[in-house]
């Protein structure tokens, strides 16, 4: 990062170093003890009032054999039953409800394309808490009281626009609430208001990119210091891509609708090197998602929350189906990270018997010359096999010869590195789909 890009913070407060103790609030300040003193008190309100009030948790536990009585440790937690997305479903639209209607002050709900949405509602205090830990994690990624947040999140139904807004808000920000879309405005808006902070995914980031150089503007030379970038799984590739194109600081922000939305977990821009989890409000376990038991501190699998504070939609062990790992804390020494996440458990695609993830490809994609950073994996079928295609964008003016040479490189870094034996095309600039939010990155075309 540049001399400019530092000095971006409010006076006291220089970008890239740790936040001064006076704008820690009073959870980031606790010792890791009595953080989970904290924890277990705040779990076992959680269970009580999930049983009480959630008929489907009522049933689940009874099931199991467990009451909220019998955890007397967080290590009891592993005791009780997951809940899934299944159960939101099978409860469409309130029945995970736990407190009366009128007392929901706002709902969200995913998308809803592959059947019944979820659906979530937040009370009063919901939605103070969540702004809370959205300003917490701004806070975390360099963001002071005074500076312009762009954000491209989408607003609606989905929890990252108005989560994102909320949250920036709460921190003393000035909020552009520019949504998706219309990426030549956006971009117009960037340069005629001049923000500091972007909160985007990081694959509509890149959209933006392409834009500003379409327009002549170099990246680099906007006022933007701090990209917030999240509801998608992005590589330390995507990172260096982006920091290097916009002179930028990029850092990881962490969240689920079921959960809260954006702000249970954020990396820290002093460290950059994985995502404090806001355990005063979120108690993660990570477990192994073939045998559901909880792994040592270290050892990757999937990661599970337990809400300890939400009113109307506690959230007892939910499978993200997101895969990473806990390690210590580093900026934030009470609360635990999550590495960076390395892929999602539904999104991993089975190939001639190999596991492979898209997050895989696009590290492969991102270090190879004379490619732009979008692709695209096409499953189809040559005779009985399951073929992958991978198309990858040129860059502007790469010659055949260097087309030629990219998909050699491509195609055996994804042999060695992830065995298998894959068809790489690449296609000129400009003709794949962009991201106005989240990035489909698998197209499949199999009959099945």
């Amino acid at each position: 990062m540049s001399s400019e890009t530092t000095a971006m913070a409010a006076p006291g407060s220089r970008l890239g170093e740790p936040l001064p103790h006076g704008l820690l609030d009073d959870a980031e300040r606790l010792t890791r003890e009595q953080l989970r003193e904290l924890q277990l008190d705040r779990l076992r309100w959680t269970l009580r009032h999930a049983y009480d009030n959630v008929e489907l948790y009522r049933k689940k536990f009874d099931e199991a054999g467990v009451r909220p009585d019998d955890c007397r440790s967080l290590e009891d937690l592993a005791r009780f039953p997951f809940t899934t997305k299944a159960d939101l479903r099978d409860t469409y639209p309130f029945g995970m409800f736990a407190v009366p209607m009128a007392d929901v002050r706002r709902i969200h709900a995913s998308s809803g394309t592959t059947g019944r949405p979820t659906v979530v509602g937040y009370t009063d205090n919901d939605l103070s808490m969540w702004a809370d830990m959205v300003a917490r994690s701004i806070r975390a990624a360099g963001g002071r009281p005074g500076h312009k947040v762009h954000i491209s999140y989408g607003y609606g139904l989905f929890t990252g626009g108005l989560g994102a807004h909320y949250g920036a808000e709460r921190a003393g920000c000035t909020v552009i609430p520019a949504s998706g879309g219309m990426t030549a405005r956006q971009v117009q808006i960037i340069q005629d208001f001049e923000p500091e902070i972007i909160m985007v995914t990081p694959s509509y980031m890149l959209t933006l990119l392409d834009e500003f150089e379409k327009q002549g503007i170099d990246p680099r030379s906007s006022s933007l210091k701090v990209g917030i970038f999240g509801a998608e799984p992005w590589t330390e590739e995507m990172r260096r891509e982006i920091e290097e194109r916009m002179d930028i600081h990029a850092v990881d922000i962490y969240g689920l609708s079921e959960v809260i939305g954006p702000g249970v977990a954020q990396e820290c821009v002093e460290t950059k090197d994985g995502l404090h989890v806001w355990e005063d409000h979120f108690y993660p376990e990570v477990v192994d998602p073939v045998t559901d038991t909880v792994l040592a501190q270290g050892e990757e699998g999937e990661v599970v929350f337990t809400s300890l504070t939400k009113e109307a939609l506690p959230i007892i062990r939910y499978r993200t189906r997101d895969l990473t790992r806990l390690l210590p804390g580093t900026a934030r020494p009470a609360f635990r990270r999550m590495q960076k996440v390395t892929g999602r458990c539904d999104d991993m695609i089975i190939l001639r018997g190999v596991n492979v993830f898209p997050s895989q490809i696009e590290e492969i994609v991102l270090r190879t010359p004379s490619v732009a950073p979008h692709f695209q994996i096409q499953l189809t079928e040559r005779g009985r096999m399951d073929h992958m295609v991978v198309r990858v964008e040129a860059r502007p003016g790469t010659g055949p010869e260097q087309r030629e040479a990219a998909a050699r490189s491509i195609g055996q870094g994804i042999k060695d590195g992830v065995g298998v034996t894959v068809e790489v095309a690449i296609v000129d600039p400009e003709t794949l789909e962009r991201s106005l939010g989240k990035l489909r990155r698998v197209k499949d075309l199999r009959r099945a």
